[in-house]
């Protein structure tokens, strides 16, 4: 396994992406000691007071010689009132990656970097990823169409094959990954580490709902729907929460549009309270794990997918061309 990043304690290559509302300290802490690396958003602590509280409890419950490295996300829009803040009590605890997103990361490279922390650059265009390579980020985190949440438009094999014609460091692919398998995938086709959201909403050590975990296991990719409407940014989003808050998903009134509350994030809460946001691979999603639980099945199903794609691979090297075949005349 490679790991470019020089992450300690892996088990997987793969990170668990934050996640508003949903990713705190019970989440990061557990996918760090099960060897994945995890960030909350800056933003699900509601004050700075509370900011520095989840800091203070996840830093004393890490264990930096067993587990992997945990980290913060970062919005780094200009409108952000918290930017300044949040960015000296990530700097004073040292957290060890910053995930940056909405915004371009110039404002928190070099105070991040004084101390020897990672940024990880959260893209959706290939503009922002040249933007965000020219800034000097130690990572890229490509979000592709198909993300839960906020997401991308381009498909993996178009967006990390353009962006290797120019960065040559790590790539983190985000978008519908959701098994050891689909893990194995996005290394083959170019990526060294994958970003999960979706499959650890349903963790009993996320912040989700009950009703939120059990939707996303009734839930199929037909069940996703991509809008603006509620953040003005494209969100990924369960139709049948949308229903349920009493919209209709395909004609959505005036009256139930917003859009990105800076000030308060918490705020709007239809957008992310009643209404739930998930990925195209939530099909894949049949049972509500236990965080330890999960990371050992994605292990095995990640061996699986390996051994079997080396299998594939020896397979077609050792056929004789005279054995290819041929179209019928």
């Amino acid at each position: 396994m490679t790991n470019p990043l020089a992450l300690p304690n892996l088990r997987l290559p793969a990170f668990v992406a934050p996640m508003f509302l949903i990713s705190g300290v019970d989440l990061v802490h557990a996918a760090c000691a099960n060897g994945l690396p995890a960030s909350f958003p800056a933003a699900n602590a509601r004050t700075s007071d509370v900011f520095r509280q989840w800091l203070t409890e996840l830093s004393a419950r890490h264990d930096p010689n067993t587990a992997a490295p945990w980290g913060v996300n970062l919005n780094t829009h200009r409108l952000n009132p918290r930017l300044e803040s949040d960015l000296e009590l990530i700097c004073e605890y040292r957290a060890p990656f910053v995930v940056t997103a909405l915004g371009a990361p110039a404002a928190v490279v070099d105070a991040v970097h004084s101390y020897g922390g990672l940024i990880l650059a959260d893209v959706a265009s290939i503009y922002h990823a040249r933007k965000a390579a020219d800034l000097g980020v130690d990572a890229l985190i490509l979000v592709m169409a198909g993300a839960g949440g906020h997401t991308g438009h381009l498909s993996p094999i178009a967006f990390i094959n353009e962006v290797r014609q120019f960065w040559r460091g790590p790539i983190i692919a985000a978008g519908a990954i959701t098994t050891g398998a689909d893990i194995v995938s996005m290394l083959a086709a170019g990526a060294d580490y994958a970003y999960m959201g979706t499959r650890f909403i349903a963790c009993s050590e996320s912040l989700a709902k009950d009703s939120y975990r059990e939707m996303l296991i009734r839930s199929h990719a037909d069940d996703i729907i991509c809008t603006k409407a509620f953040t003005g940014i494209a969100n990924n989003m369960l139709r049948p929460s949308i229903v349920n808050a009493g919209i209709d998903p395909d004609n959505i009134p005036p009256h139930e549009r917003s859009t990105l509350n800076f000030d308060d994030p918490h705020a709007n809460a239809k957008a992310w309270r009643d209404i739930w946001s998930a990925g195209q691979g939530v099909g894949s999603i049949t049972k509500a794990f236990p965080l330890e639980e999960l990371v050992t099945y994605l292990s095995r199903e990640y061996d699986q997918a390996l051994k079997a794609t080396i299998t594939k691979l020896e397979h077609y090297q050792g056929i004789p061309k005279e054995q290819t075949i041929h179209r019928k005349a």
